[in-house]
């Protein structure tokens, strides 16, 4: 029986099956963590009883079920749009088409080392600072709400930024393919619920730049000096000049710049 119902099938069921089943993961790695694999987790919950009650002849649950669930749907798009939203930007952030110049070796050693060095200038004297470095997604929206500066990055000036008396010191710097675009940015807030409460505003726009899109932030503290790192929702605080460095080399290689790292609070 089992050679006669293998005989039917052919190459494209095959292939069909297998594209359906990396589209399902492919999801599930997408949403895994997020409020929208609660949502999903809940709708399960919620579909599971409609599935088995014609088995068992629960027809109270499936004429409550079959009434509530086409108004849950529009319901659930309803309260839970930012959630679909961020979901959908992920996806986008896979695609084929991106703009993203990747710099040779020598020029990404050279931008780190800047960032790096005006990092630790910003944190001794306990300036803060948020510095934005692309990756796949353009931020052309957040460029808009700050300054066009398009200059090549260095301590120097991105130390003369963020001085409290510099009109840009209050946003943050966005930095793409080797240069600063803009300064003095806003930033989305995260209204991630987890974070600690001394985080305060700076950090999470740091984090929320990393939610909806792929940029890495370096975030220098303004009450403690404390340089920390975020990429993917994710903050690593505490971090010297070394680890730094360490981190921006793994995150912008081409080869590697879509790795997470574990957060350190």
């Amino acid at each position: 029986m089992l050679i006669y119902l293998l005989s039917d099938i052919r190459i494209f069921d095959i292939i069909d099956i297998l594209i359906v089943s990396f589209i399902i993961y492919e999801f599930i790695l997408l949403i895994k963590g997020t409020r929208a694999m609660q949502i999903l987790l809940g709708l399960i919950f919620v579909l599971l009883p409609l599935i088995i009650s014609p088995w068992i002849q629960l027809n109270t649950i499936i004429w409550m079920l079959e009434r509530i669930l086409p108004i849950g749907f529009i319901a659930i798009l309803i309260l839970f749009q930012p959630e679909f939203r961020k979901t959908l930007e992920k996806l986008g952030r896979r695609g084929f088409f991106s703009g993203q110049v990747y710099l040779k070796d020598e020029e990404l050693e050279k931008m780190i080392g800047e960032i790096q060095k005006a990092a630790l200038t910003l944190s001794k004297d306990k300036i803060g600072a948020i510095m934005v470095i692309a990756r796949e997604t353009a931020l052309e929206d957040y460029l808009e709400s700050g300054t066009l500066i398009k200059g090549i990055v260095s301590a120097e000036l991105l130390q003369n930024i963020f001085y409290p008396k510099s009109p840009l010191h209050d946003g943050a710097v966005i930095i793409s393919n080797g240069s600063i675009d803009a300064a003095g940015c806003i930033l989305p807030l995260t209204d991630n619920p987890k974070l600690q409460q001394e985080l305060g505003t700076r950090h999470r726009a740091a984090i929320g730049i990393t939610e909806t899109s792929d940029a890495v932030s370096v975030i220098v503290s303004e009450e403690t000096g404390i340089i920390s790192i975020a990429a993917n929702g994710i903050i690593n605080r505490k971090l010297d000049g070394e680890e730094l460095s360490r981190n921006l080399r793994r995150m912008l290689s081409p080869l590697q710049n879509k790795h997470l790292f574990k957060a350190r609070i």
